[in-house]
């Protein structure tokens, strides 16, 4: 199994990309190689500083680098040469079986989308987001990639997401869960009621409309959405997550008596951010196309990156497309 990496992608490449990959290619089984994709000298001065750089990585030389701020499609299009075009190229030619980038989420799902093709019966990729839960981790589908979805399409990312809790997440039957505005299958606009109808006649085992309050409940295991939904639900539980953080830390130390206490809950306080640590679900996959792609946070550590490529090599090794094609009614 290869896998290719934007070496030159997120808020601190190449360094904690390096890292990580070098990281992975001491712990993770099953990986024959991981391929560097980028400016060859910033990788080979970061692989430097590496006790001993393992013979799995390999480097391949891409000269440009899409910015976070660029507009995806025309920086696609523009820049042949980029680390995400380069990588994506490598899975297209059958020469890698992966691809991972920290970059620009709009440029990946892009070259995704045009380099490797969505699968049989996928009308358009979805960005799978798994999320913690006080009972178990849900997926968040769609997290990004498609602001506006007819019922359709909300129906085959409810079939994409069944798939990846099954294997990847290890979810006997995933519950399913349409986002709305009320339980009732009267609730929400003509999308999601059309959709509700679609979900209710399939085989998946779906469970009806939720509502907000019922993603961390631990009783759903995909859950529906638009992207434009997706991304607000992801997005402000990052930030409710960093605040509570933040009210914790300045509770505890508000005096001596609190700092004192604290040093007892420290305990607990680590155990809790272990379980709300989105790094150690590798990623976000890109569901739906003719390839595996996982897209990380642009903030990615190094240890980030080694989960990301765990869930690639995961991916690639449950056969995670044959089952999507399966599973949306697409022709082999």
């Amino acid at each position: 199994m290869r896998i290719a990496i934007d070496a030159m992608g997120g808020d601190f490449a190449p360094e904690k990309i390096v890292t990580g990959a070098v990281m992975a290619a001491e712990s993770l089984p099953g990986i024959d190689a991981l391929v560097l994709v980028g400016d060859e000298n910033a990788i080979r001065h970061e692989l430097r500083k590496a006790r001993q750089v393992p013979a799995s990585i390999e480097i391949f030389h891409a000269s440009e680098v899409v910015e976070m701020d660029e507009t995806p499609a025309q920086a696609i299009r523009r820049k042949k040469d980029s680390s995400i075009s380069r990588a994506m190229d490598l899975v297209k030619a059958g020469k890698a079986d992966a691809m991972i980038s920290a970059g620009n989420t709009g440029a990946v799902v892009v070259a995704a989308t045009l380099k490797l093709r969505t699968l049989a019966g996928v009308e358009r990729p979805a960005i799978a987001a798994v999320m913690p839960s006080p009972a178990k981790p849900f997926v968040l589908i769609d997290a990004g990639a498609n602001t506006d979805c007819p019922p359709k399409l909300l129906f085959q990312f409810a079939a994409m997401g069944h798939v990846y809790s099954n294997k990847i997440l290890g979810q006997a039957n995933p519950v399913v869960g349409l986002m709305s505005v009320g339980a009732e299958d009267t609730k929400g606009n003509e999308a999601t009621k059309e959709a509700f109808r679609l979900l209710s006649e399939s085989k998946l085992n779906f469970k009806g409309n939720i509502e907000g309050n019922d993603l961390f409940r631990g009783e759903i295991d995909v859950v529906v959405c638009d992207g434009f939904v997706g991304n607000v639900i992801l997005k402000t539980s990052e930030g409710l997550a960093h605040a509570i953080s933040v009210w914790i830390k300045k509770e505890f130390t508000q005096n001596p008596i609190r700092m004192l206490g604290a040093l007892f809950l420290m305990g607990a306080v680590r155990a809790m951010k272990t379980h709300v640590d989105s790094e150690t679900y590798g990623g976000a996959p890109l569901l739906g196309v003719n390839g595996v792609c996982i897209i990380c946070h642009g903030s990615s550590s190094a240890r980030a990156i080694v989960h990301a490529i765990r869930a690639a090599r995961d991916a690639v090794k449950f056969q995670i497309n044959d089952l999507i094609i399966l599973a949306v009614g697409g022709a082999p």
